[in-house]
């Protein structure tokens, strides 16, 4: 077949969207895992090449060649899906993991490898270059290249199954999300302020009907818990959304992700135990900060021994308060987020809507770009002559401060039909050496779209949300490292790769951040100091509540991968209520199926390392304290000298060496592990 001209070939440094037909899909992954085969059998056979120069750099581009190519199919997968996309997208990404599986079980190359490593060369070597050579060999391990037969073809039907596993779970839960709606009338609207009965009266018309619609749209749902009086609507949207993909709920069993749990645990868990680990837990520990079970599970329960006692007080309270002021003397889960908002607005005279009209998406934006200017030393420039996936998708280039493109972005900001919820960020372009390519990532959220006549405002949560995505983006495209494999966040270890993230998140709260961009959307008055002093105030309001539901996910998450018995089965409900038991201090009704729509774990790459969310979090609020130091001597959170720092000693280096090497060289000492209680307000 010619595929010269399929788009996915094209050696252009950005994806032309529009012109991505499904029928490009498979031949040009196809084409490309020929050459690549072609290429590393080569490659093997020459007995010269067995030195950086001759054996790595020539695979990194080969792999280079398949991410660009696989890269905008699996994008679109996630934010423009569609039945034809699902079918050459599942059997693509089928091929690829039987190549992946395939290539590193190649004893030839592996031997080829370790012969880089052993060579007189590879101490002359820059760090990079050691570190990729080492990852790789890590990697030929634990794809069981030292696997006999039936051990090796086993493990590779394993991983081909579990990306299929993988693949039909998040589609479950996206086709669950889409299913169900719910017409509303104007008596069920009560309580929910303009914007939220702006943003159901646009469900509705998305779906070509009149009048209110609510939906499983996290902002929908969100505005429905958090804001609506009829207690009964808040119950049904709970419900549903609680029970998405699952044997329970309104369309119970039309999207069942239970098999799929159960097959997916019991494959890796065979999987690693094929490796030789006990476990899939022990398994994904290889490669991260923790080391061991014993030290993840210590992590959780010492947080946890101090979060619970904070969360069941505030429960405690949150109780009287529905009791005494809003007459609920049974206080359901569907009634938690509305019952808070309450007590939060008699607490400190504050609800967060009152924030959303400073908050117009397109300000937001450039505020935060315009402060990775002042700290960062780049400027971003939108161009008008990209093509996109969607007309509301907005690109930028990346520009150093002699004015040199260094990257690219692109922002995809709200929620639509046939796109994933939660927020993401992904490599488009990788930045490699060799070539002089340079870095480009998507940056996806969902925030709730604009209206006619208005600009979408978002939620302070949403702003946040943006800051944390942008922190991965920048962490990709600030790299000075020319190797793909340990390049931005690739090779990080997954449980420091939230850093960047959530250390971004901190400059959402500062008033010299907000001052930026929080101005209201019509008369551009700033946010006036009484409702940022209430904000602020109420910042850590309920923290221990929200504490205890991570540390619920993280220690649900890690168990469930590191308990596994095959003659037990994933004991999926049966270990959730335990952990539940053990950490958290609201109790779902029996028919919750929080499981199932777990994305992060069964089909996101978080499994047994949700975890990592709360361990970064420790050196993002350590990390960020050196500002807050910056800022009490030199006036400024915008400090330049420590934002060159960190740009050099964090986000430069990638993967090229452990993270921890990396935060002593910004921080000049190890991690202060209260970091985490001081950014919660709960240490002592």
């Amino acid at each position: 077949m010619d595929t010269t001209p399929n788009p996915l070939l094209s050696p252009a440094l950005l994806p032309d969207f529009p012109a991505i037909q499904t029928a490009h899909v498979v031949p040009a992954v196809e084409a490309v895992l020929a050459d690549y085969r072609d290429a590393v059998e080569r490659l093997v056979a020459d007995p010269a090449a067995r030195d950086f120069d001759s054996l790595v750099a020539p695979l990194e581009q080969l792999d280079e060649k398949l991410s660009r190519t696989w890269s905008p199919v699996s994008h679109l997968h996630g934010v423009k899906d569609s039945p034809e996309l699902r079918e050459v997208y599942s059997e693509a990404d089928e091929h690829i993991t039987e190549f992946t599986t395939e290539l590193g079980q190649h004893r030839g190359l592996y031997e080829a490898m370790k012969a880089v490593r052993d060579g007189a060369g590879f101490v002359a070597l820059d760090r990079a270059q050691r570190t990729l050579v080492e990852d790789s060999l890590r990697g030929f391990s634990n794809s069981g290249v030292a696997l006999e037969e039936p051990a090796r073809t086993r493990f590779r039907e394993i991983q081909t199954e579990l990306s299929k596993l993988d693949t039909a779970f998040e589609e479950a839960v996206l086709d669950a999300t889409e299913a169900w709606s719910l017409p509303l009338v104007e008596a069920q609207l009560a309580g929910l302020p303009p914007s939220a009965r702006e943003l159901l009266a646009g469900q509705a018309k998305a779906k070509g009907k009149d009048g209110f619609l609510a939906t499983l749209k996290g902002p929908v749902v969100q505005a429905v818990l958090t804001h609506a009086d009829d207690r009964a609507l808040r119950e049904a949207v709970y419900t549903a959304y609680n029970t998405r993909a699952s044997d329970q709920g309104p369309n119970a069993g039309a999207f069942d992700n239970s098999e799929r749990i159960a097959r997916i645990l019991a494959l890796r868990h065979e999987s690693a135990q094929l490796l030789g680990f006990p476990s899939a837990a022990h398994e994904s520990l290889e490669d991260k900060m923790a080391g061991s079970p014993e030290r993840v599970l210590g992590f959780l329960r010492e947080l946890a021994a101090k979060a619970r006692p904070v969360a069941q007080r505030e429960l405690d309270e949150l109780r009287a308060f529905a009791t005494k002021e809003l007459g609920l003397h049974d206080l359901q889960p569907w009634d938690v987020a509305y019952a808070s908002e309450k007590l939060r607005v008699a607490r400190y005279a504050f609800e967060e809507e009152q924030l959303k009209p400073y908050f117009a998406q397109p300000s937001v934006l450039k505020g935060v770009l315009d402060i990775a200017t002042d700290v960062f030393g780049v400027r971003f420039a939108e161009r008008h002559d990209v093509a996109t996936w969607h007309a509301d998708v907005q690109y930028f280039d990346v520009l150093d401060s002699d004015g040199t493109v260094r990257a690219g972005v692109y922002f995809d900001h709200y929620a639509r039909e046939g796109k994933r919820g939660g927020a993401w960020m992904d490599v488009c372009r990788t930045r490699l050496g060799l070539t002089g390519q340079i870095p480009v990532a998507y940056l996806t959220c969902n925030a709730a779209p604009p209206v006619e006549g208005r600009p979408s405002l978002l939620t302070h949560d949403d702003v946040i949300t943006l800051f944390h995505e942008f922190g991965h983006g920048l962490h990709h495209l600030l790299t000075e490292i020319g190797w793909p494999a340990v390049s931005g966040i690739n090779g990080v270890e997954w449980d420091a790769v939230e850093l960047p993230s959530q250390f971004m998140e901190n400059f959402g709260w500062k008033r010299e951040a907000l001052d930026r961009f929080a101005r209201h959307w019509q008369t551009g008055e700033a946010l006036p100091d009484d409702l940022f002093a209430k904000m602020t105030a109420a910042r850590h309001y309920h923290a221990g509540l929200f504490l205890v539901r991570q540390l619920e996910f993280a220690l649900y998450d890690f168990r469930l991968h590191l308990e596994f018995d095959p003659m037990h089965g994933p004991r999926t409900l049966e270990l959730l209520d335990a952990v539940r038991a053990e950490v958290s201090v609201i109790t779902p009704p029996a028919w919750h199926r929080f499981p199932h729509g777990f994305t992060h774990i069964f089909a996101g790459g978080y499994a047994a390392g949700y975890y990592s969310y709360l361990w970064a979090e420790v050196l993002s609020a350590d990390a960020f304290g050196a500002f807050e130091e910056a800022a009490a001597a030199a006036g400024s959170v915008f400090d330049a000298a420590t934002g060159a720092r960190y740009r050099r000693e964090i986000l430069a280096v990638g993967g090229s060496r452990p993270a921890l090497e990396s935060f002593i060289a910004f921080r000049g000492r190890e991690p202060d592990p209260n970091a985490l209680l001081k950014s919660y307000g709960l240490a002592a």
